[in-house]
């Protein structure tokens, strides 16, 4: 048995394979069960960001490989098409792995804190899909206690920054005085919600929310003091943008190269900057051909990014500290796993005796015995079946002055504890 993390970001593969090997949300349960399907792995869980696709599997010995290769098929790559963009780990760094990005320190802006929600997201998916068994969902619930304690006792998320806070930044550096600037912001999703609320503590002088569904946009654009409309409504307002903000969950651009050049026509030729922080892009590429247009991609966000980095980095080598401790005690549990557990026989000895007991109380009611005479009946015959090994063997234990043996029990079952209270 085998734990993997597998996956490829935005430190090792280009924007464009990132769009391919992407999985929306809708795609993801059935991704999962094609993927439990695959002949040796026993658990998974997809992580799908804009920065980051990984999958978490336990598989068998022997299966490690089949992962990595699952995922060229079910995306329909050349054989190896991907090999070389990804990242592999085993067992404890699979662990280190899962933990840091959950922590943030995989993140492009390191530390920030909406990682830890879709990595909640992806357990998620997983667990209603039923591709969990105990190993990834302990795996999953030791990640979010260890990622609660990094931001509890580290100052991993003081200055708070994010990919929207970096592309808001970014925009004050363009527009010093962003009072004096329009806004439009595509989407309604947690990203464009976090840009909002920046633009709104800027003072942004006029701000506009398109999404798909109205309610989505109108509910953002109440919170903040903007305007909403529908992405088929951009048109008619996108000459009044200085400033475009793109992140929704499109499989295909929602803002296109003509749109952009008769906006900037209308504009008479005032320069308009453009940032799209999705995965797969919602704005064509072709609109950074566009004279006066100023397009930014996540990937170009990172130079800007690494200067809101220097607060955090002491903060990360305290949590890579922590990190390491969970893993060791991780790896202490999942070794266990391999060996023969003798609780794993007395539980299942001890819930075949309650069901059978439990039968036969059931049958005495059926036949007329009253409540009592069940409930005793249950009650002493679950105490006798429970107790007769323990008992006869610790006699024997005393008769032949077996000390150690007659020790040990009283660790185990804490013989003493009623006499100590």
């Amino acid at each position: 048995m085998a734990l993997i993390a597998l996956g490829l970001n935005h430190l090792t593969a280009p924007v464009a394979l990132r769009e391919r090997i992407a999985f929306p949300p809708e795609a993801t349960a059935p991704a999962l069960a094609e993927l439990v399907a695959v002949p040796g792995v026993r658990e998974a869980a997809i992580l799908s960001t804009c920065n980051r696709t990984e999958l978490y599997c336990n598989v068998e010995s022997g299966a490690e490989a089949a992962p990595a290769a699952w995922l060229n098929r079910h995306r329909e790559l050349t054989s190896g098409r991907v090999d070389e963009f990804l990242y592999r780990h085993h067992d404890a760094d699979a662990v280190r792995h899962l933990f840091r990005v959950a922590t943030g320190l995989e993140s492009m802006v390191l530390g920030e804190p909406q990682i830890l929600g879709q990595v909640k997201d992806a357990y998620a998916f997983a667990r209603d899909a039923h591709t969990l068994k105990t190993p990834l969902e302990r795996l999953f619930q030791n990640t979010f206690a260890v990622a609660k304690r990094v931001r509890s006792d580290t100052r991993i998320g003081a200055n708070p920054v994010s990919v929207a806070f970096t592309a808001v930044r970014l925009a004050e550096r363009v527009f010093a005085d962003l009072s004096e600037a329009c806004v439009l912001l595509i989407g309604a999703g947690e990203t464009i919600e976090l840009a909002a609320r920046h633009l709104s503590e800027a003072n942004v002088r006029r701000l506009i929310i398109a999404n798909r569904t109205l309610d989505n946009a109108q509910s953002l654009a109440t919170r903040f003091g903007g305007y909403a409309i529908t992405l088929s409504d951009i048109g008619k307002h996108l000459a009044e943008a200085d400033v475009v903000i793109a992140s929704t969950a499109s499989r295909d651009p929602v803002l296109l190269r003509e749109q952009v050049a008769a906006a900037i026509a209308a504009r008479r030729r005032k320069p308009m900057f453009l940032v799209d922080i999705a995965v797969p892009r919602d704005i064509e590429p072709a609109v950074a051909e566009i004279e006066d247009v100023y397009l930014y991609t996540i990937d170009d966000l990172r130079q800007v990014i690494d200067e809101n980095l220097r607060s955090r980095r002491e903060a990360a080598r305290e949590a890579e500290a922590m990190i390491e401790l969970s893993v060791e005690h991780f790896m202490g549990w999942w070794r266990t796993l391999d060996l023969h557990n003798p609780l794993v026989d007395l539980r299942r000895d001890a819930e075949a005796n309650r069901d059978e007991t439990l039968a036969k109380a059931q049958a005495m009611l059926a036949r007329g015995k009253t409540p009592e005479e069940a409930l005793a009946f249950l009650a002493n015959t679950l105490t006798n079946k429970l107790l007769h090994a323990p008992s006869a063997n610790l006699r024997a234990a005393a008769l032949r002055g077996d000390e150690e043996l007659l020790r040990a029990a009283e660790r185990l079952f804490d013989i003493n504890a009623g006499i100590r209270d």
